[in-house]
């Protein structure tokens, strides 16, 4: 499918971009209660994972339908620090290739990159890519309003 990617109805009505001609009235409706992380997580990834929970709850936007994207989110974050931690422990490159004239000294050599710059490059363009999905992003932020969640008791008309 070419084109831009549809918006779920459920963004439309956060952003208040929603019009009864545009909605999709099959759509599949997700779970409201929020995810929980999954047993495949490290310990760090589940970390990243309860913080992104706690960003997008007040939102709206969080269901437990969402549980592996978010996942997919915090376990790429999560390689985002493991990567950056390797690169500032190794440096952005590294020496290769020595080769040595018979006295011992230094003739030629390369200069190569780190893996890891590389590596982290890749999982920060798809942890942007899956946390605008979520509005964690400026640009994304910007097309979505909250609507401050009703603290009425659902009961209290019952009572009288």
């Amino acid at each position: 499918m070419a084109g831009r990617k549809r918006t779920p109805d459920r963004l439309k009505i956060v952003a208040g971009t929603d019009r009864p001609d545009r909605m999709n009235p099959t759509a599949p409706k997700p779970a409201t209660d929020l995810p929980e992380a999954p047993e495949w997580l490290s310990t760090r990834g589940a970390e990243i994972f309860e913080q992104l929970v706690t960003i997008i709850g007040p939102m709206g936007i969080g269901s437990a339908t969402d549980t592996a994207m978010l996942a997919l989110a915090a376990s790429r974050l999560e390689e985002v620090e493991i990567c950056t931690a390797m690169i500032e422990d190794g440096g952005r490159t590294f020496v290769s290739n020595m080769t040595y004239d018979d006295e011992g000294r230094i003739v030629s050599q390369q200069i190569k990159g780190h893996p890891a710059v590389a590596q982290r490059s890749e999982a920060m363009r798809h942890a942007q890519s899956l946390l605008s999905e979520f509005g964690l992003s400026p640009a994304a932020r910007s097309k979505v309003s909250v609507t401050p969640l009703d603290d009425k008791n659902p009961f209290a008309a019952l009572a009288g």
